[in-house]
C-alpha cells in the first residue's frame, strides 16, 4: 500500500522560506513521478511542481524562481524548498505520487503552509 507523509509546514513571514519533505513508502519511488499541489480557501487544488524520474521538472507560472522541487531515491522522500514567500503561497500543501504505469494518483494527508506578517 502507498503512503504518502507531509512534513515541514507551519507559518512563516512574507519573505521567508520553509522545505517541506514528503516520505513515500510501499512503492516503487524512483520511477513515479512526484509533484506538490496546494489548495486555498475556496479555490481548486493547483499543481505547484512536479519532477519526473529522469529529472525533469515543470513549475507553475507563479511559483517559478523561488520554489524548487527536489528527490532523494535512496531516502524515498521528495522536497519542496520554498523560498521568498508570499501571502498568496498560503495553502494546504499535498504531495502526489503518479504511477506512471497505471496514471493512478497517490496523495498525502497535506500540511498547512501559512505565510502572514
Amino acid at each position: 500500500q502507498v503512503q504518502l507523509v507531509e512534513s515541514g509546514g507551519g507559518l512563516v513571514q512574507p519573505g521567508g522560506s520553509l522545505r517541506l519533505s514528503c516520505a513515500v513508502s510501499g512503492s516503487i519511488f524512483s520511477i513515479n513521478r512526484m509533484g506538490w499541489y496546494r489548495q486555498a480557501p475556496g479555490k481548486q487544488r493547483e499543481l505547484v511542481a512536479a519532477l519526473t524520474p529522469t529529472g525533469n521538472t515543470n513549475y507553475a507560472d507563479s511559483v517559478k524562481g523561488r520554489f524548487t522541487i527536489s528527490r532523494d531515491n535512496a531516502k524515498k522522500t521528495v522536497y519542496l524548498q520554498m523560498n521568498s514567500l508570499k501571502p498568496d503561497d498560503t495553502a494546504v500543501y499535498y504531495c502526489n505520487l503518479r504511477n506512471l504505469g497505471t496514471f493512478v494518483d497517490y496523495w498525502g494527508q497535506g500540511t498547512q503552509v501559512t505565510v502572514s506578517s
